[in-house]
């Protein structure tokens, strides 16, 4: 990697946790350079303006998000399986697996009225983790693990939706308590539609 791109890395890897933290509007250049220690200009040279910048640590905690979560369900030996490490992947939103929570639910609830390239990339990130639950899903139903008439789609959105949501209700209570209850109920159905 070039030093241009060694910094430009490495300002990106700085801002992530503090946008996912404090939210687009929020998060001011000078906290990055704070974070970073670089002057202004250096700032510039590598992003034309916050925006930009802003872009680049949504889809930067996305993968970092994205890359736990599949070395996770990559140990996962069935279909039942995957889909519990997903569960409890997400499960304990008070200690997240990514600082400042999850980065869907934070940049969504922010970028869907102000800024539509942010909201098209979350768009994506709820297709793409929709589409994983619903593929771990259909791949049950192959081996013979879940109850061939088991709706994938529904249920993969079920998944996400309550996930998302007890994510939301933890990081305002401060406990997980409502999502153990999430958890538990999606294990359940899950045991339900096993074979």
């Amino acid at each position: 990697m070039a030093k241009g791109e060694e910094t430009r890395q490495f300002i990106i890897d700085k801002a992530a946790p503090i946008f996912n933290t404090k939210g687009i509007a929020a998060t001011s250049m000078s906290d990055i350079m704070e974070a970073t220690k670089l002057s202004k200009g250096s700032m510039y040279v590598h992003f034309e303006n916050k925006e930009v910048l802003a872009c680049a640590a949504v889809d930067h905690n996305m993968k970092v998000l994205g890359d736990k979560l599949m070395a996770k369900i990559s140990q996962s030996k069935t279909a039942k399986e995957e889909l519990f490490t997903y569960i409890d992947f997400f499960s304990n939103a008070v200690n997240p697996p990514l600082t400042g929570g999850c980065p869907l639910l934070n940049f969504g609830t922010e970028a869907d009225d102000t800024n539509p390239v942010v909201k098209e990339k979350i768009n994506q990130g709820i297709k793409y983790n929709q589409q994983l639950l619903e593929s771990s899903i259909k791949k049950g139903i192959a081996n013979g693990e879940f109850k061939p008439d088991w709706n994938a789609g529904e249920f993969a959105t079920v998944i996400f939706a309550m996930m998302e949501g007890g994510h939301l209700i933890s990081r305002m209570s401060g406990n997980n308590d409502k999502m153990q209850i999430i958890v538990k109920t999606l294990k359940k159905t899950i045991e339900e539609n096993s074979l």
